[in-house]
């Protein structure tokens, strides 16, 4: 259990993110305030969730995630449980750029303007990671990634 996985999520109480995360993960999920170490069962999986100022205001924080759980095909279960569009890091870490998982299944490069604040990141002005973007074009991060810019994969639409 090595890993951690952090998402957020647009317009969603986090009383509505434990039963939906257990659903989409298969497992007990025990929210870190509650959770003990010495009586957690070993197949449960420990999650934070708050609210943070910004777009995708809900913040899912998993901790201990077996390394068997794949992450996108479980966020997007959660995306699609919830109706919701969530988004987490791509691999390119660029702090501005995220992996947009629609309800769907759909996966799709975007970025935000990040601002750090006494209460953690904001994101604000979500955009597409396209190449009619100069910053997106030619030489930037975006093409070192597996998600370039305009892609869009809907492989995952039926988790």
């Amino acid at each position: 259990m090595t890993e951690l996985w952090s998402w957020r999520i647009d317009g969603v109480r986090p009383v509505e993110v434990y039963p939906a995360l257990a659903d989409a993960l298969g497992r007990v999920v025990m929210p870190l305030a509650v959770a003990d170490p010495a009586r957690l069962p070993a197949y449960a999986v420990v999650c934070d969730v708050w609210q943070a100022p910004g777009e995708f205001a809900t913040v899912v924080d998993c901790y201990g995630v077996p390394e068997t759980l794949p992450e996108l095909p479980s966020v997007a279960a959660l995306a699609r449980l919830l109706g919701r569009n969530c988004v987490l890091r791509d691999d390119t870490l660029d702090a501005t750029r995220h992996l947009l998982v629609a309800p769907d299944g759909s996966i799709r490069p975007v970025h935000f303007d990040v601002r750090e604040t006494d209460d953690g990141e904001v994101l604000s002005n979500r955009r597409l990671c396209t190449e009619a973007d100069p910053r997106c074009r030619g030489w930037s991060r975006c093409h070192r990634s597996r998600w370039v810019p305009d892609s869009v994969n809907p492989a995952l639409a039926a988790a």
